[in-house]
């Protein structure tokens, strides 16, 4: 099932795809539900942002070739995590598929996306076990990761470089039976393919992470968790459009601007 949130002659609803077209939902899909007898045209309405979560959730290096691409550019040798690690982002950042992500006017040429995996949590959970975390999950949803890379590599912290205004692109929707073994995570850059890769083939799964946030996090309906990157990114310019397409999942695409221009 997808479940969209969408805009549709001043009226913000809940809906489920059903091919070209989106049926108005009474309710929302963490609580009590009906389907109305309101169906548009997916082309019709305006897609939003599928959820604002409480807790904003994301995984650093968890794909061995970004993790070595990264080592290359900074001159050291890959160090491979041996537990999973967690970070956050803002809210602030967060717009939806098809809004334009805005690059400052003072940014440098170094705006770079990072096309992710995103896991939506379903109900409030702590202490979750390998054999039970994954009850948790309610779906997934994708996550356009955009960086400035020259704040990122002056600052100590990630605070502008990936959570200035715009920069975290998540949708269209959320998909309830998407099988991560058949994932495949494709970004085009203005119709031309940029990188491929399996996007199961993390060195942490999904499993590891719920198991040890829970440890120290309760987790709530509407958390998400951006699950990483492969490969690289090339220099994002004005005008630029990403597209970031996940098997049984969907595609999420944004146009670049650049502030002032």
């Amino acid at each position: 099932m997808r479940w969209l949130k969408f805009t549709e002659t001043g009226k913000t609803s809940w809906g489920i795809v059903e091919g070209d077209k989106v049926v108005a939902v009474e309710g929302d899909p963490f609580g009590e539900w009906q389907r109305s007898s309101r169906t548009h045209s997916l082309s019709d309405v305006k897609i939003e942002l599928p959820l604002i979560p409480r807790t904003f959730y994301c995984v650093g290096l968890n794909y061995l070739k970004h993790l070595k691409e990264a080592a290359d550019k900074a001159g050291t040798v890959p160090a491979v995590p041996d537990r999973p690690e967690i970070g956050y982002r803002a809210q602030n950042a967060l717009i939806a598929h098809d809004e334009e992500v805005v690059i400052p006017s003072f940014a440098t040429e170094k705006i770079h996306y990072e096309g992710e995996l995103v896991v939506v949590i379903g109900k409030k959970v702590k202490h979750l076990t390998k054999d039970n975390a994954m009850d948790c999950v309610f779906g997934y949803t994708i996550g356009n990761d955009v960086s400035e890379r020259s704040w990122q590599k002056a600052d100590r912290s990630l605070w502008r470089s990936k959570n200035a205004d715009t920069f975290k692109p998540m949708g269209p929707w959320i998909e309830t039976e998407a099988d991560l073994e058949q994932m495949e995570t494709i970004v085009r850059v203005n119709g031309k393919e940029t990188n491929r890769f399996a996007t199961g083939d993390m060195i942490f799964g999904v499993v590891p992470f719920l198991v040890e946030l829970t440890k120290y996090f309760t987790l709530w309906p509407g958390d998400v968790i951006w699950m990483g990157t492969d490969g690289a990114s090339p220099d994002i310019k004005h005008g630029d459009v990403v597209e970031i397409d996940i098997t049984g999942v969907g595609t999420l695409r944004n146009r670049f601007v650049r502030e002032g221009q």
